[in-house]
């Protein structure tokens, strides 16, 4: 039976899901085909987080067996917000998180993906979990990881020198790790 690899987007436009689909397909390329990687469209609702954390919720219930978590952007925040605050009953074989914010400041806006002070402790136990971070993002600055790196001191981080904020729309990196399992 193949591994179950489900692949949180960034943002939540149609451009989003395209720019992100390129990642998905470098995932699912290096992979191969002992994985399926799913890719669903979670399109933004009205809500402070976006309904990200019920649609996550949605797609981790369509998954049979062992699942391997993969966000990118805020995909990924959201994929860390939504295992700190919900209870998880699937066993889940990794966590991959790439070019994550850290979100933080007063901002209306910012408020549905601010983590909880003690959101680390509250992550699935004993569960791998990675985080990746190019050195040249523009988009979310190297120091994000910094900051995870103080909350996350189980995780493992890897740090990129190059490939922006899409790692050149290339995830071998991230896949070496997966299959390490």
């Amino acid at each position: 039976m193949n591994k179950q690899v489900l692949f949180i987007l960034g943002g939540g436009g149609k451009e989003d899901y395209a720019a992100d689909a390129q990642l998905v397909a470098s995932l699912q390329e290096a992979l191969g085909e002992a994985y399926v990687v799913h890719y669903p469209f979670l399109p933004s609702e009205k809500t402070p987080d976006f309904g990200r954390k019920k649609q996550i919720s949605k797609q981790i219930s369509l998954i049979r067996g062992e699942l391997i978590l993969v966000g990118h952007s805020l995909g990924a925040s959201m994929l860390l917000k939504y295992l700190s605050e919900t209870r998880i009953r699937k066993k889940i074989a990794g966590i991959f998180l790439i070019s994550t914010p850290f979100w933080s400041g007063e901002q209306d806006w910012k408020q549905g993906f601010i983590l909880h002070k003690d959101f680390a402790d509250k992550l699935p136990k004993k569960v791998p979990l990675f985080l990746y971070h190019s050195k040249d993002d523009k988009e979310v600055p190297i120091d994000h990881l910094e900051q995870y790196a103080k909350c996350l001191p189980m995780a493992t981080l890897r740090t990129i020198s190059k490939g922006g904020h899409q790692f050149n729309n290339d995830l071998s990196v991230v896949a070496k790790d997966i299959e390490s399992l």
